[in-house]
C-alpha cells in the first residue's frame, strides 16, 4: 500500500446536542475491520498526529479518530465533569458514534482514558460490532502513581507550560479538557474508582500495551485485565517507554497491532 491509496476526510458527527470532530483515513478495504481510535484524557484528533494514517497504511485497515466532548474542535463540555464521565462516553456517546460511522466490524484502539472507555463499552454493552480491543496504558483502577502524575500535570498547567502546549490542540476547549479531566481524577471520590466489574464479560481478543516507565500506572493494570477477562490476551511491555506507547515506540506498537489483527483474523475471531 502507498499514500496515494489512502483517502482522508474530516468532519463532525452530530451526537445529540454535541458536535464531535472526526478524521477518517479510508484504505478502501471494506473486508478489513475499522480501527476506532479513542484518545487519552488530554488527547484529541490532532494529538494523534500522523499515527492514524500510518496505522491505516501498515494494517490495511481504515481508521477513524474523533475528539470527545470538551476536546479539540468538538463541542464544549464544561468542568466539573461527573466522576462517571468515562461511563457516559462508553455507554451513551460511543454507541452513537459507531452508528454515525456505520461501523459493523470494528477494533477499538484506546489509549489511557480511551482504553478504559473501550473496556467499559465492551464489558457492558457486549456490542457485537466490536470484534477486538487494543489497549495502550489502560486503567481499570486508580493507583497512587496515577494521582501523583496527575498532580504534577496540574502544577505544570498552573505554571502555564502545559497549557500553552495543549492550547495548540484544543483551542478554546483547553480549559474544558484539562480541568474536566484533572479535577475528576483528583477528586477524593475517584480514589475508589474501578471498572473491574466489567472485565469478566469481555470475551473478545485483547492486545495490551504498556511502557515499563509509565508515569500514570503500573503493570498491575495489565495483570488484572489479563486475569479477569475471558478472551485471548496478548501483552506487549515496552522498555524505555512512558505513558504514550504510540508516540514513544511508534513502530513497535504499529507492528504489534498489525500482527494482532492478522493473528485473530486467521483464527476466525474477528467475525462479530
Amino acid at each position: 500500500m502507498n499514500n496515494k491509496s489512502l483517502q482522508r476526510s474530516n468532519g463532525f458527527f452530530q451526537i445529540g446536542s454535541a458536535r464531535l470532530e472526526y478524521s477518517f483515513h479510508d484504505c478502501g478495504n471494506s473486508n478489513r475491520p475499522l480501527l476506532v481510535l479513542l484518545h487519552e484524557g488530554l488527547g484529541s484528533v490532532r494529538m494523534w498526529r500522523d499515527y492514524p494514517q500510518e496505522l491505516a497504511l501498515a494494517s490495511n485497515c481504515s481508521t477513524l479518530v474523533f475528539s470527545r466532548r470538551g476536546y479539540g474542535n468538538s463541542s464544549p463540555y464544561s468542568a466539573p465533569w461527573p466522576l462517571s464521565y468515562m461511563h457516559e462516553e462508553a455507554l451513551e456517546i460511543l454507541p452513537q458514534v459507531l452508528d454515525a460511522a456505520g461501523a459493523d466490524n470494528a477494533i477499538m484502539v484506546g489509549h489511557s482514558d480511551g482504553a478504559s472507555i473501550a473496556l467499559i463499552h465492551a464489558g457492558d454493552t457486549l456490542d457485537n460490532r466490536v470484534a477486538a480491543l487494543v489497549l495502550m496504558a489502560p486503567h481499570v483502577f486508580c493507583e497512587p502513581i496515577s494521582v501523583a502524575g496527575i498532580r504534577q500535570a496540574k502544577e505544570k498547567y498552573l505554571r502555564g507550560e502545559l497549557r500553552s502546549v495543549l492550547e495548540k490542540y484544543h483551542g478554546a476547549n483547553v480549559d474544558n479538557a484539562f480541568w474536566g479531566w484533572n479535577n475528576a481524577w483528583l477528586d477524593p471520590g475517584f480514589f475508589e474508582w474501578s471498572i473491574e466489574r466489567y472485565l469478566p464479560q469481555i470475551r473478545i481478543p485483547l492486545l495490551l500495551i504498556q511502557g515499563e516507565e509509565d508515569e500514570y500506572g503500573t503493570l498491575r493494570q495489565l495483570q488484572v485485565i489479563a486475569a479477569q477477562t475471558t478472551g485471548t490476551v496478548d501483552k506487549l511491555v515496552l522498555p524505555g517507554c512512558g505513558h504514550s506507547p504510540h508516540r514513544d515506540k511508534k513502530e513497535e506498537t504499529i507492528l504489534a497491532i498489525c500482527q494482532f489483527i492478522d493473528r485473530v483474523s486467521l483464527s476466525g475471531k474477528l467475525t462479530p
